[in-house]
This record gives structure tokens, C-alpha cells and sequence, in this order.
């Protein structure tokens, strides 16, 4: 078969397929119009209700600048250039911002005028029997005291029983065996050597020892009259210094400081010990 012909054939079948669908969807949009030009009576009141109320203006929610609202604004409200403005309170929010009263405790004196009719009052019978004390159970008896007395005859004539001689022994706590060493007896005498007794005696205390000064010594004569020099009380005297935030620096070193030369026993005691010193 000419393909010219085929081709032929699938274009005219593309271009009614296309025709049916245009129609279809003029038949549709026709429709379509007519139920929305001419809707039913139902149906026109119920579009006449939902066109006035999105009819209805919206409620003005920038009504009280100040207050701060949780409703989504669609646009912020304008800069206040006016005076202070006065927000309007609800009658809750007024009774909110009230002061609580502090109410002061009322002590009541000991001492206070009785009416003349409460002293001539008469007790009832029921007041009576409420205002008795409450009797003991039955049965109970009072605390004894921690230090009884004891009679005379007692403790002169009496005589304690064997039972109670037993008794009054303190008590003997058995050896538990298996819980510590338990020395043994020696059975030999055992002789210390020289150098153990060496180490054993007392360190003795060095000639010039002269033992704690006591706390009040007398004062010479000499002493209580004595007058302090100039360069004594000099030398007494506190440093003056400036504070810290005065601009005082206490890890300056002072110039006679850094020229210094020590000595040469200084220099023997900053040294480090022989033993310390270990040899790379």
C-alpha cells in the first residue's frame, strides 16, 4: 500500500477526533452557563444568604493599637505620632488591676470589756458536761519518776539474793576466735640488740633548750621606760601603698631588686639537693 496514502488516512482521523472533543466541550461550557445564568429557587436563596454575609464588612481589629492581639493582621498598624494614647480596659481588666488589700492581722488583747449579759449568762446542762475534763482510760497509771525513793529500812536492812548478785555482774563478751592474730605466748626470753635499744631511747632535748615561755613574764624597769627612736618608729609604721584600683601593680620589681647579688650561702640553699639532680 502508498504510504503517501496511509498518512493520509491517520490525518483525517486526527482532525475528527479533535473536531468531537471541541464539541464536547462547547456542549460543556454551554451547560455549564446555563445553570449558573438561570440556578434554581433553592438555589438562589442560598446564594443570596452566602452574598450578604461575604457581603458583611470586616471587623475592625485595629481598634486599640496598644492591645496585642494573637489575630493575624494583614497589614501593621500605623505609627501613633499623636499623644499617649488611652487604651480602652474592659471592666475585667479594671477589676484585675486593682491593688489586693493586705488585711492586718487582728491580735486580740488578753485584757477586754465582758457585756453585762454575758456575766449573768446561765451555763446549759450541755455546756456543763462539755466543760468537764476528760477522765484517764481504765487502767492507766501515771509516769513513774526516773529517780525513785527508796525507804530507809530498805537499803539498811535489805539483802540482795544470789539471783541478783548474778545479775548485777557486768557482762563478759566472748573472744571471737578466727577474726584477729592471736598472740602467742613466748617461749623463750627474747633479748633486744644494742641497736634496737639505741633506737628505743627517748631523743634527748639539746643543751640550750630553755622549754615554752610562759604567756606573762615580769618586764624590767628598763623596758617599761624605754622610748622608741626615730628610726624604729619608722620602721613600725605600715607601707603606704596605693589600692589596686588606684593603678598599684604588686609585680613590679624594684630596681635595687633586679641589681642585687646573692650571697654565696643564698646560693647554697636555692641549689637543689645532690640526690635530686639526675645526670643526662
Amino acid at each position: 500500500m502508498n504510504p503517501l496514502l496511509l498518512f493520509k488516512k491517520k490525518l483525517v482521523c486526527n482532525i475528527k477526533k479533535k473536531s468531537h472533543c471541541l464539541v464536547f466541550q462547547r456542549n460543556a461550557a454551554r451547560v455549564h452557563k446555563e445553570n449558573i445564568v438561570s440556578p434554581s429557587r433553592s438555589d438562589r436563596f442560598v446564594m443570596s444568604a452566602r452574598t450578604e454575609r461575604l457581603a458583611q464588612p470586616k471587623p475592625n481589629r485595629l481598634r486599640h493599637p496598644d492591645r496585642r492581639s494573637v489575630y493575624w493582621l494583614d497589614e501593621l498598624p500605623a505609627a501613633w505620632t499623636g499623644p499617649a494614647s488611652r487604651p480602652e480596659l474592659s471592666p475585667r481588666w479594671s477589676e484585675l488591676c486593682r491593688s489586693k488589700r493586705f488585711y492586718a492581722p487582728m491580735t486580740r488583747s488578753p485584757i477586754w470589756e465582758v457585756s453585762s449579759g454575758a456575766l449573768k449568762a446561765v451555763a446549759s446542762s450541755r455546756l456543763c458536761r462539755l466543760a468537764l475534763p476528760r477522765p484517764a482510760a481504765a487502767g492507766w497509771q501515771p509516769i513513774r519518776p526516773l529517780s525513785p525513793t527508796v525507804q530507809r529500812a530498805a537499803w539498811t536492812t535489805a539483802a540482795a539474793t544470789v539471783r541478783i548478785c548474778q545479775l548485777a555482774q557486768p557482762k563478759r563478751k566472748p573472744a571471737l576466735e578466727g577474726l584477729g592474730p592471736t598472740p602467742k605466748a613466748p617461749t623463750t626470753a627474747y633479748k633486744a640488740s644494742a641497736h634496737t635499744e639505741l633506737l628505743a631511747a627517748p631523743k634527748p632535748e639539746h643543751p640550750k633548750f630553755r622549754g615554752e615561755r610562759p604567756a606573762l613574764w615580769p618586764v624590767s624597769g628598763a623596758a617599761g621606760k624605754y622610748e622608741a627612736s626615730r628610726r624604729l618608729r619608722e620602721l613600725s609604721s605600715p607601707r603606704e601603698r596605693k589600692a589596686l584600683f588606684e593603678g598599684y601593680d604588686p609585680y613590679t620589681v624594684s630596681r635595687a631588686a633586679l641589681s642585687a647579688c646573692p650571697s654565696p650561702r643564698v646560693r647554697q640553699l636555692s641549689a637543689p639537693l645532690p640526690r635530686k639532680c639526675s645526670s643526662k
